[in-house]
């Protein structure tokens, strides 16, 4: 069994990706911590619990940052409604969060096991504050994926960037300078064909199991404004993407490794993924902070292509299992 490690800011799409973890056969999760993002942490702690009651799985969620690390929290409650799973009015769940901060059981978990996949699915607020407290924890990591980004493609939140990385890019910074083998997994990936299209939506109700009502319903609201926002008709799913190539890195069909840069002083670019594809930081007749800093220091690799249909069928049969 691999051991996963989950820190998400619970809404209607970190819910898929929660549930494709949680129902893989060769997974346990050993916790999940909630960070403030898509809806205050509060509601993604709640929204954790809901799904892992739904799952009928004992894991542990743990509440942690409730806010970025130096910038004023935004929610994306316009984006996945009000209680981030589609305003579907979901019972509260029976589960209770720990009482320990996510950050020291992120921290405890990590060095409890050694080997860990840790996947992230919202701002890294608390994947960075337990780095800062406790930098040895990386080399227990044996991956990172990261949902987050935008490398060499148009933002979702911003032109320059993606909501993730966007809402605390400080946090993104010292997460990809920490020295953990980050495995970045942008927003373009569930875009186009890797979106459900509406006969994919129609497979997954045919399933008819309470998991792949719930993974429609709970995401009605942001299909409609993923529609708005792009014009395209369909669920776009980054967090179950990210989490499709945690569960099975085969779906990665092409990848490769970069120095990458979080902006973090700039209002116009704040929170891009400026990723040197073509090894141009590290030509000394180019001046600045490329050459300033180890071309090592911040390397990540980048995903940028997948199998849509293996990620759709791993999608699939997650849901199958009632």
């Amino acid at each position: 069994m691999r051991q996963f490690l989950i820190d998400t800011d619970t809404a209607s799409d970190d819910a898929v990706a929660l549930i494709m973890a949680l129902r893989a056969k060769d997974v346990r999760v050993e916790a999940i911590t909630v960070v403030s993002g898509n809806v205050p942490v509060a509601q993604g702690t709640r929204n954790a619990l809901y799904t892992v009651e739904l799952c009928g799985a004992g894991v542990p969620v743990f509440s942690g940052a409730d806010r970025p690390l130096l910038r004023a929290t935004a929610h994306a409650d316009w984006f996945h409604g009000k209680d981030g799973l589609g305003d579907q009015n979901y019972p509260p769940p029976k589960m209770q969060a720990e009482s320990a901060h996510a950050v020291d059981a992120m921290i405890e978990t990590i060095r409890a096991n050694p080997g860990i996949v840790l996947v992230t699915l919202g701002p890294l607020t608390n994947v960075a504050i337990a780095l800062l407290r406790e930098p040895s924890i990386a080399k227990n990591v044996s991956r990172c994926v990261i949902m987050g980004g935008n490398p060499c493609c148009e933002g979702n939140v911003t032109p320059a960037a993606e909501y993730n990385i966007w809402c605390d890019p400080e946090a993104a910074r010292i997460v990809l300078r920490s020295g953990m083998p980050v495995e970045l997994v942008g927003w373009q990936l569930c875009r186009f064909d890797a979106k459900l299209h509406l006969h994919d939506i129609e497979r997954v109700l045919k399933i008819g199991t309470k998991l792949s009502q719930f993974a429609i319903d709970c995401n009605r609201t942001a299909m409609n404004s993923h529609r708005t926002q792009t014009g395209e008709i369909g669920i776009a799913l980054p967090d179950p993407v990210a989490m499709s190539i945690a569960i099975d890195p085969v779906i990665v069909l092409e990848k490769s490794s970069h120095r990458t840069e979080i902006e973090c002083a700039s209002e116009l670019t704040r929170g891009q993924t400026v990723v040197d594809r073509l090894n141009v930081g590290a030509d000394e007749r180019n001046q600045g902070m490329w050459l300033e800093e180890s071309v090592g220091a911040s390397r990540a690799t980048v995903i940028w292509k997948i199998d849509i249909p293996r990620w759709k069928s791993l999608l699939f049969e997650s849901l199958s299992r009632s």
